[in-house]
Protein backbone atom coordinates (compact mmCIF):
# COMPACT_ATOMS: atom_id res chain seq x y z
CA UNK A 1 0.00 0.00 0.00
CA UNK A 2 1.35 3.51 -0.89
CA UNK A 3 2.05 6.16 1.33
CA UNK A 4 2.46 9.56 0.36
CA UNK A 5 3.85 12.00 2.59
CA UNK A 6 5.43 15.50 2.48
CA UNK A 7 4.22 18.85 0.47
CA UNK A 8 5.40 20.08 -2.66
CA UNK A 9 4.93 24.09 -4.18
CA UNK A 10 4.88 23.65 -7.70
CA UNK A 11 3.24 25.31 -10.92
CA UNK A 12 0.17 24.60 -13.13
CA UNK A 13 1.02 25.35 -16.99
CA UNK A 14 -1.60 27.18 -19.48
CA UNK A 15 -3.25 23.80 -20.79
CA UNK A 16 -3.37 22.23 -17.11
CA UNK A 17 -0.51 20.63 -16.96
CA UNK A 18 1.58 19.66 -13.33
CA UNK A 19 4.47 17.68 -13.07
CA UNK A 20 4.92 15.38 -10.74
CA UNK A 21 7.79 15.72 -8.17
CA UNK A 22 9.80 12.54 -8.30
CA UNK A 23 9.82 12.23 -4.71
CA UNK A 24 6.18 11.25 -5.06
CA UNK A 25 6.71 9.00 -7.71
CA UNK A 26 9.51 7.06 -5.57
CA UNK A 27 6.85 6.75 -2.93
CA UNK A 28 4.71 4.65 -4.92
CA UNK A 29 7.56 2.37 -5.12
CA UNK A 30 6.56 -1.18 -6.95
CA UNK A 31 3.20 0.17 -7.25
CA UNK A 32 4.42 2.90 -9.30
CA UNK A 33 1.84 3.46 -12.11
CA UNK A 34 1.16 6.29 -14.98
CA UNK A 35 -2.51 5.71 -14.47
CA UNK A 36 -4.57 7.79 -11.81
CA UNK A 37 -8.33 9.07 -10.77
CA UNK A 38 -8.63 12.86 -9.89
CA UNK A 39 -11.57 14.19 -8.12
CA UNK A 40 -13.13 17.07 -6.37
CA UNK A 41 -12.46 16.49 -2.46
CA UNK A 42 -15.69 16.02 -0.65
CA UNK A 43 -14.68 18.32 2.39
CA UNK A 44 -12.20 21.23 1.34
CA UNK A 45 -11.54 23.31 -1.39
CA UNK A 46 -9.07 20.47 -3.41
CA UNK A 47 -8.80 17.99 -5.61
CA UNK A 48 -7.36 14.17 -4.59
CA UNK A 49 -5.31 11.72 -6.85
CA UNK A 50 -5.46 8.97 -6.25
CA UNK A 51 -3.22 5.95 -7.79
CA UNK A 52 -5.56 3.94 -10.39
CA UNK A 53 -4.88 0.75 -7.71
CA UNK A 54 -5.77 2.48 -4.46
CA UNK A 55 -9.01 4.16 -6.17
CA UNK A 56 -10.22 0.62 -6.65
CA UNK A 57 -10.04 0.14 -3.45
CA UNK A 58 -11.87 2.98 -2.38
CA UNK A 59 -14.52 1.78 -5.08
CA UNK A 60 -14.90 -1.15 -3.37
CA UNK A 61 -15.23 0.42 0.44
CA UNK A 62 -17.84 2.11 -1.25
CA UNK A 63 -19.80 -0.43 -2.97
CA UNK A 64 -19.82 -2.44 0.25
CA UNK A 65 -21.74 0.36 1.82
CA UNK A 66 -24.38 1.63 -1.04
CA UNK A 67 -27.10 0.00 -1.82
CA UNK A 68 -28.23 1.07 -5.56
CA UNK A 69 -32.11 0.54 -4.58
CA UNK A 70 -32.07 3.16 -1.69
CA UNK A 71 -32.75 6.77 -3.27
CA UNK A 72 -30.72 8.59 -0.59
CA UNK A 73 -27.64 6.18 -1.56
CA UNK A 74 -27.72 6.98 -5.51
CA UNK A 75 -27.95 10.65 -5.18
CA UNK A 76 -25.08 10.10 -3.34
CA UNK A 77 -23.05 8.06 -5.75
CA UNK A 78 -24.17 10.71 -8.08
CA UNK A 79 -22.29 13.44 -6.46
CA UNK A 80 -19.64 11.29 -5.60
CA UNK A 81 -18.74 10.78 -8.79
CA UNK A 82 -19.11 14.30 -10.17
CA UNK A 83 -16.02 16.17 -10.78
CA UNK A 84 -14.06 12.87 -11.11
CA UNK A 85 -11.82 12.49 -13.82
CA UNK A 86 -9.06 9.12 -15.63
CA UNK A 87 -5.32 11.06 -15.92
CA UNK A 88 -2.47 9.53 -17.19
CA UNK A 89 1.39 10.49 -16.40
CA UNK A 90 3.02 11.66 -19.90
CA UNK A 91 6.47 10.90 -20.47
CA UNK A 92 8.14 13.96 -18.65
CA UNK A 93 5.68 13.46 -15.87
CA UNK A 94 2.63 15.54 -16.04
CA UNK A 95 -0.66 14.90 -15.83
CA UNK A 96 -3.69 17.02 -17.79
CA UNK A 97 -6.21 18.39 -15.07
CA UNK A 98 -9.69 18.98 -16.82
CA UNK A 99 -10.27 22.52 -17.03
CA UNK A 100 -13.31 22.14 -15.00
CA UNK A 101 -11.56 20.85 -12.03
CA UNK A 102 -9.55 23.49 -12.13
CA UNK A 103 -12.18 25.91 -12.37
CA UNK A 104 -13.46 24.49 -9.31
CA UNK A 105 -10.63 24.26 -7.39
CA UNK A 106 -9.42 27.91 -8.08
CA UNK A 107 -5.53 26.70 -9.29
CA UNK A 108 -3.72 29.37 -10.31
CA UNK A 109 -0.52 29.28 -11.52
CA UNK A 110 1.25 28.22 -8.05
CA UNK A 111 -0.46 25.11 -6.39
CA UNK A 112 1.16 22.95 -3.63
CA UNK A 113 0.62 18.98 -4.38
CA UNK A 114 0.35 17.50 -0.48
CA UNK A 115 0.71 13.59 0.09
CA UNK A 116 -1.99 12.00 2.29
CA UNK A 117 -1.30 8.94 2.91
CA UNK A 118 -2.93 6.82 0.43
CA UNK A 119 -3.30 9.80 -2.09
CA UNK A 120 -2.08 13.43 -3.03
CA UNK A 121 -4.25 16.61 -2.35
CA UNK A 122 -4.14 19.40 -5.27
CA UNK A 123 -4.56 22.57 -3.52
CA UNK A 124 -3.98 26.15 -5.11
CA UNK A 125 -1.08 27.75 -3.05
CA UNK A 126 -3.45 29.89 -0.90
CA UNK A 127 -5.92 27.52 -0.05
CA UNK A 128 -3.69 25.23 0.83
CA UNK A 129 -1.95 27.98 3.16
CA UNK A 130 -4.92 29.39 4.72
CA UNK A 131 -6.01 25.98 5.96
CA UNK A 132 -2.77 25.97 8.63
CA UNK A 133 -3.78 25.16 12.21
CA UNK A 134 -1.18 26.27 14.85
CA UNK A 135 0.63 24.08 17.01
CA UNK A 136 -2.14 24.87 19.64
CA UNK A 137 -4.55 23.88 17.85
CA UNK A 138 -3.14 20.69 15.73
CA UNK A 139 -1.96 19.59 19.58
CA UNK A 140 -5.54 19.44 20.64
CA UNK A 141 -7.05 17.87 17.66
CA UNK A 142 -4.76 14.92 18.00
CA UNK A 143 -5.09 14.33 21.36
CA UNK A 144 -8.74 14.59 20.86
CA UNK A 145 -8.52 11.74 17.94
CA UNK A 146 -5.66 10.10 19.09
CA UNK A 147 -5.87 10.08 22.50
CA UNK A 148 -6.92 7.63 25.25
CA UNK A 149 -9.71 8.80 26.85
CA UNK A 150 -11.46 6.22 29.07
CA UNK A 151 -14.29 8.17 30.00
Amino acid sequence: MISFIGDYYCKIDSKGRIMIPSTLKKQMGDAFTTRFIIKKSIFEKCLLLYPYEEWERQVNILRSKINPYNRQHVHFIREFYKGTAEVFLDNNNRILIPKRLIEWADLKNEIVLAGQDDKIAIWSKENYEAQTLSDDEFATLAEKILGNNNE
